[in-house]
């Protein structure tokens, strides 16, 4: 046993580099109480666990009795998410909400690398009852840091909101798990595969636990009807926290629903399947599901968010509609529906972080987030306003941004499966998408600035970050062909032991 143990260290050393980072950051506050020092530190934990990332590749073991998965598509899901926390410490460096309380900065950080922490035990997690406390400690985690501006208004009631949708959706989801472990004896997954590809358990019994565990997953993921904490928390919360939620906790859930749908209820020992292409065992289909669960949110996401004026509450919405993008793709049932997923994840962190970072940039000079202060934007701070219009076509999904390669893998994906009126579903709702990001797009540049309205200037770390997100956003709209690779690859040997 404990050479199995120590053998499985070993396979784990970004979760290690975290932990050991999460401390420093604790004593380095305890000790320093200085906020440089304890983001260096952070900043340089990350790294060195992005490094051990990459060493990962390639990978594809189970370590501590199928508990834990380290394989090519848990590191997709760990580069996306380390690649997040990383900018959203250089976000936080420069942001007047979260610098506003420079007694708790080392709590903020040490929490932050808490979380990751968290999401990366989620994309690796082959266990139900690991998925359960890998989501919870990002889950508390989260809940902290949304309420972190204590002294803004509505920053208790959103750490508080998402404690109670929280607390309520991982009852359920625990809920289901018990289910599924009474009717099948067993909670790894594998294990659980095993089970129902043998037959013989409650098929509408074992429907509704996977329902009730799907609600965990669809509160990480801000699915409707899952979705109601997600616009009140990212009005309420820091940007910096708002913007990490919206990409990083999102593509853990995502991981992690990916995995127990591919894992548990996929049948391997059906014959004549096309190349690619996956079979559900008989009777425990889920498809029809994810497809409701889809159409509602993205419908749902994109509608609401014509009528918002702030813009943390937009681009919550836009968030929601997203998700409804990205569960397009596990409507498929192969290959290519999950590497079109995870295209669009890895676009989606550049075109969302960059418009969230705008935000936090506005509203550092102007203290305001609403709509209408983006009047003569264009005039005031040319280079923001043209960056903010690229991040804005891209979310809508239009040439030649990466939006528009992550929308068109998914929706190819549809075309290739004879799901051609759920494209359509989601090409229609693009459009509406459209509506409201120009409306940002008609106060940045036809409208002009309030008299008393002066120029607005910035750093030059502020513009090296913004053009950090910028160029890609543009590079991968050209240049995608590595990414796709890298997606396909990682899908590859997914959910084989």
């Amino acid at each position: 046993m404990l050479e199995q143990i120590l053998l499985s260290l070993g396979y784990i050393r970004p979760e290690v580099a975290l932990v050991f980072t999460f401390l420093s950051a604790i004593v380095a506050d305890l000790v320093t109480q200085r906020k440089a020092i304890v983001a260096g530190i952070v900043l340089g934990g990350l790294i060195a666990t992005a490094y051990y990332v990459v060493e990962q590749v390639g990978l594809n073991v189970s370590t501590f009795s199928n508990m834990l998965a380290v394989d090519p598509f848990s590191v997709f899901f760990k580069c996306v998410i380390i690649g997040s926390s990383i900018l959203i410490v250089m976000f936080s460096l420069t942001s007047n909400e979260v610098n506003s309380s420079l007694r708790r900065i080392g709590e903020y950080y040490a929490l932050l690398v808490a979380m990751t922490t968290g999401m990366f035990l989620m994309v690796g997690s082959s266990n139900l009852l690991m998925m359960y406390l890998s989501l919870e400690l990002t889950s508390i985690s989260s809940y902290i840091l949304a309420g972190f501006t204590k002294e803004a208004p509505d920053s208790a009631e959103a750490s508080l909101k998402y404690v109670i949708y929280g607390a309520l959706s991982s009852g359920l989801m625990l809920y289901g798990i018990s289910i599924i472990y009474g009717l099948t004896g067993a909670l790894d997954i594998y294990s659980i595969n095993q089970v129902l590809a043998q037959g013989g358990t409650g098929k509408i019994a074992l429907l509704i636990a996977g329902v009730l565990a799907i609600a965990g997953f669809g509160y990480k993921i801000s699915a409707v009807p899952f979705h109601f904490w997600t616009p009140d928390v990212y009005q309420g919360a820091p940007v910096t926290i708002t913007a990490f939620l919206s990409v990083a906790s999102k593509a853990a859930g995502f991981a992690m629903l990916m995995r127990f749908l591919k894992v548990t209820f996929i049948d391997s020992t059906v014959l004549n399947v096309p190349l690619g292409m996956w079979a559900t065992i008989k009777g425990y289909e889920l498809t029809n599901v994810i497809i409701v669960l889809s159409v509602l949110t993205m419908t749902l996401g994109n509608l609401v968010a014509i009528w918002q004026d702030n813009m943390k509450r937009l681009l919550a919405y836009s968030s929601i509609a997203h998700a409804g993008y990205m569960l397009l793709g596990l409507t498929v049932l192969g290959n290519d529906g999950f590497a079109a997923t995870m295209i669009y994840f890895v676009v989606y962190l550049f075109m969302n972080l960059g418009a969230f970072y705008v935000v936090m940039l506005v509203a550092n000079k102007t203290g305001s987030e609403d709509i209408r202060d983006y009047k003569g934007l264009g005039s005031r701070a040319p280079l923001l306003a043209v960056a903010m219009a690229i991040f804005l076509v891209s979310l809508t999904g239009l040439p030649p941004t990466a939006g528009f390669i992550g929308k068109l893998y998914v929706f190819a994906a549809l075309i290739r499966a004879n799901l051609i009126w759920l494209a359509i579903v989601g090409a229609l709702n693009s459009v509406v998408s459209l509506y409201y990001y120009v409306r940002i797009f008609r106060n940045m540049f036809l409208r002009d600035a309030e008299e008393r309205a002066e120029p607005l200037t910035f750093e030059f770390s502020n513009t090296f970050i913004l053009l950090v997100l910028l160029v890609p956003t543009i590079v991968l709209g050209l240049y995608f062909g590595p990414l796709v690779e890298f997606a396909q690859y990682s899908v590859a040997m997914f959910g084989v032991k």
